[in-house]
């Protein structure tokens, strides 16, 4: 068993992905899932893979391929945001697990944030994961994830707060209220994210400020200085999602109380799913972390 950097590279990047859907399928399994695991939209796919040949560059310290007789079977890609570390990826194939591979991965993973006085995963429900968490020293807040088709009609009244769209020019509001919400700037991140194609909403008034992401029907990422500015932004996403296409609100813990209020009164349904794993720093609200950029 050998652990090497991931490259920046269309095939490591594309390696990384497939060792992920082995991973995640397999779990979906396991949790029970009937019928199969629907295929990933193309823009979901090259989320994905713009998503390691960006750590593989940004953070190259914290992005690791387990490889076993010349195949690759796990994978972890971490990143670190001044002062706040992040696992934005792991995950071993099913026929590696339970020989080390996981362990091996996670130590050069968390090595990599050595220094880092807070941590941050997005954690899927697997029971072996969480235990791993746990054990690192991070608090487990369970999570709850919203699907469906959003009822425009039943949204929220705007409440005269105005929405715009944002760009690369509003970076330096965007790293301001992430230091207010989590302790630390998404910094490169940020361009990543537009450069993807994914759609930048943003809040900037007296009272506050804020801004939002948002992929296909799903909520990518979310920031706010208020919970009534976080209502909003997403109240306006979700509005935003093109008819036909399922919502997704993902990783909401108890904290995000105005999130529960905005995803039922918008019609989606809620299921439990996985936890949000922190170490240094209580559930950031309001807030719903990206599992790819935390």
């Amino acid at each position: 068993m050998i652990l090497r950097p991931v490259r920046d590279s269309a095939s490591d990047a594309r390696t990384v992905r497939e060792i992920a859907k082995a991973a995640f399928d397999a779990l979906e399994e396991q949790l029970g899932r009937t019928g199969p695991v629907p295929e990933p939209t193309p823009a979901a796919v090259a989320a994905s893979e713009a998503r390691t040949r960006h750590l593989a560059a940004t953070d190259p310290g914290g992005c690791w391929i387990a490889e076993e007789a010349g195949e690759a079977v796990g994978t972890a890609l971490a990143l670190r945001r001044e002062g706040l570390w992040g696992l934005s990826l792991f995950c071993v194939r099913p026929d590696a697990q339970g020989k080390g591979v996981g362990r091996m991965l996670l130590d050069h993973a968390a090595a990599y944030g050595r220094g880092c006085l807070r941590g941050m995963i997005v954690a899927s429900p697997d029971p072996r994961a969480a235990r791993r968490y746990h054990a690192a020293g991070f608090q487990l807040h369970p999570t709850m994830q919203f699907t469906g088709t959003v009822d425009l009609l039943a949204l929220p009244e705007p409440g005269g707060i105005p929405v715009h769209l944002g760009d690369a020019s509003h970076q330096q509001l965007l790293d301001s209220v992430d230091r207010r919400v989590r302790g630390g700037g998404h910094g490169p991140d940020h361009a990543q994210l537009l450069r993807i194609g994914d759609e930048l909403l943003v809040v900037d008034t007296l009272a506050g400020s804020g801004y939002c992401y948002r992929r296909e029907g799903r909520i990518v990422l979310l920031a706010a200085t208020s919970k009534r500015l976080a209502a909003r932004l997403l109240t306006e996403a979700l509005g935003r999602v093109p008819v036909g296409t399922e919502a997704t609100v993902a990783n909401v813990t108890g904290e995000q109380e105005w999130a529960v209020d905005v995803c039922l009164a918008g019609g989606l349904s809620a299921a439990n799913r996985g936890y949000l794993a922190l170490r240094g720093l209580r559930p950031p609200t309001p807030y719903l972390p990206s599992g790819a950029y935390l």
